[in-house]
């Protein structure tokens, strides 16, 4: 009867240990995976970080272009790089930075193609065409990295707040991750009135 106790007392122990460990490898698992997605996102941002600087160059090269409008970019592009992601520390606070940072550098962006369109030279110059489709390119690849680290993030999330895993998660310091916020652009008021 001794040992028969013993046998189910150390089944027991062994489940529970088995349970920690592959809660806690899964939880380790699922932050690489956050990780992961920070850089993919951080890579596309830095490419186009790197774009900028020929950008503005091809557009220096156009006569009386505004002035004011590149230093923005230039400005925004310096911003930009200067905030960081730390997966360590990663809270809303400085997601929203980071965010902040980079819709600054964003809009500039598009300030800056709103007024080259009234520059008929400069559009027609072949490395602003070329900038063109590359700097498209990164933008959609921005709003599917971001997506990607929501989705992750989600997952990590769930598995940190489902039971028995939050147990594991608050005992070992593994707490949620923030989620990027929409970009709050005020809609185009759309009027029907016929005259």
């Amino acid at each position: 009867m001794k040992n028969k106790n013993l046998i189910i007392g150390g089944a027991v122990i062994g489940v529970v240990l088995l349970a920690l460990i592959g809660s806690y490898n899964g939880l380790v698992h699922e932050r690489e995976n956050v990780e992961s997605a920070i850089n993919g996102m951080e890579t596309q941002y830095q490419r186009r970080n790197d774009l900028i600087p020929n950008l503005v160059n091809t557009v220096k090269g156009s006569a009386n272009f505004e002035k004011e409008t590149l230093n923005q970019v230039i400005e925004a592009r310096a911003k930009a790089t200067q905030v960081k992601l730390d997966i360590n520390d990663l809270t809303e606070e400085n997601l929203a930075k980071y965010q902040e940072a980079q819709n600054q550098l964003g809009s500039s962006l598009s300030r800056l193609m709103a007024v080259a369109e009234s520059y008929p030279e400069l559009k027609s110059t072949q490395a602003f065409r070329d900038l063109m489709p590359q700097l498209e390119g990164t933008e959609n690849r921005i709003q599917v990295a971001r997506s990607d680290y929501g989705d992750i993030v989600k997952k990590f999330n769930s598995k940190v707040k489902s039971f028995p895993t939050n147990i594991f998660a608050g005992i070992f310091g593994f707490k949620e991750y923030p989620y990027f916020k929409a970009d709050s652009k005020d809609a185009p008021k759309v009027d029907f009135k016929f005259d």
